[in-house]
């Protein structure tokens, strides 16, 4: 088997007739059971707004550490916002209640050499947005707050494609699950650091991981590094190549126990850069380049229960899971991530 993402064009599911609209979804749902990623070509999204945030997100990170820590994340898991400096969080598979304090320390041990922004929705007073002071980056809330909203919009297009491809009834299955105000809007930057910390392990830029929620949008940089685990090489990962115009989409743990495992969770990591643009000259000290990227993970509201689908059960494909509240599986997974 061939390991590269499928690239489908969504815009023949925006814009086709019913038929084309199936056809599509299920080549969609194919490419999450193989891989549990797709590229996406076609989508909503302008490619003037997705480089538009990348821009503001590279200025944002240019800004000195004390200002960018105007806008700190707050101490625990429970309040998913502000600014991360590099070795803050740390992303893994471990689970609270399944996996030990001994093991978040081992993992603990080999920092995340990156620094993230969180941002949510305006109307989920929970976890309220913690922006910087809007005269250090004019504009950026209000850039950021109507990205986050067309990627909602993009979002709720997936899960109807999804729904369908899937073989339910009603397209619009998902809808009372997913509101946009619990979904969470990372930006993410790699800073060029020195290249034998990655070689010797003393450091990653993210260990192999599944995201928790349902499902992840991601836009990313020409600078590569992305690498997924192979469908029929378990341990063994492939590269991703960066695509201006497409959005890689993946499926997450949530969709993946709402589907006895009918769609995949895949483990993905973000390694060294390919080869030949691997290090920068700096004085004869080998360099890696930085990386930006942009995920939007999308969840349902707190108060779901997460429970099998009926099309995927019966007495010989029992559940693998029992029913999860998004809220407690939320907290067994961010609980392991931060101090």
């Amino acid at each position: 088997m061939a390991s590269k993402i499928p690239t489908i064009n969504f815009s023949q599911f925006l814009n086709g007739d019913p038929e084309t609209r199936l056809v599509i979804s299920k080549s969609i749902v194919q490419a999450f059971r193989t891989y549990g990623f797709v590229s996406l070509t076609g989508h909503p999204v302008p490619l003037s707004e997705v480089s538009g945030a990348f821009k503001w997100t590279k200025l944002f990170f240019d800004l000195p550490s004390e200002v960018k820590s105007l806008a700190p994340h707050p101490p625990g898991f429970l309040h998913h916002r502000g600014y991360s400096h590099p070795g803050l969080e740390k992303v893994s598979n471990l689970t609270r209640g399944t996996d030990t304090d001994s093991s978040l320390s081992q993992t603990r041990g080999i920092p995340d050499i990156k620094e993230s922004y969180e941002i949510g929705s305006e109307h989920y007073l929970e976890q309220p947005n913690i922006w910087i002071p809007q005269d250090v980056l004019p504009g950026f809330q209000e850039f950021m707050t109507k990205f986050y909203w067309n990627l909602a919009e993009f979002s709720a297009e997936i899960a109807k494609a999804l729904a369908l491809g899937i073989g339910l009834d009603d397209e619009n299955y998902f809808e009372k699950f997913f509101t946009g105000h619990h979904n969470q809007l990372r930006l993410l930057h790699y800073p060029e650091v020195d290249a034998s910390i990655l070689e010797e392990g003393k450091g990653v830029r993210v260990s192999a991981h599944r995201d928790w929620g349902a499902f992840t949008l991601l836009f990313q940089d020409d600078c590569g590094g992305l690498e997924v685990e192979s469908p029929n090489k378990p341990g063994e990962f492939f590269k991703v190549e960066p695509d201006e115009g497409a959005c890689l989409v993946n499926i997450a743990d949530l969709m993946a126990r709402w589907s006895n495992d009918y769609l995949r969770s895949t483990s993905h990591r973000v390694g060294l850069p390919p080869l030949q643009d691997r290090y920068t000259s700096d004085g004869g000290k080998r360099t890696t380049r930085a990386r930006y990227s942009i995920p939007y993970f999308v969840t349902t509201t707190p108060e779901s229960v997460i429970e099998c689908l009926h099309p995927f059960t019966d007495e010989a494909h029992p559940a693998k899971y029992p029913p999860i509240t998004q809220w407690d599986y939320s907290k067994s997974k961010s609980s392991m991530q931060y101090s």
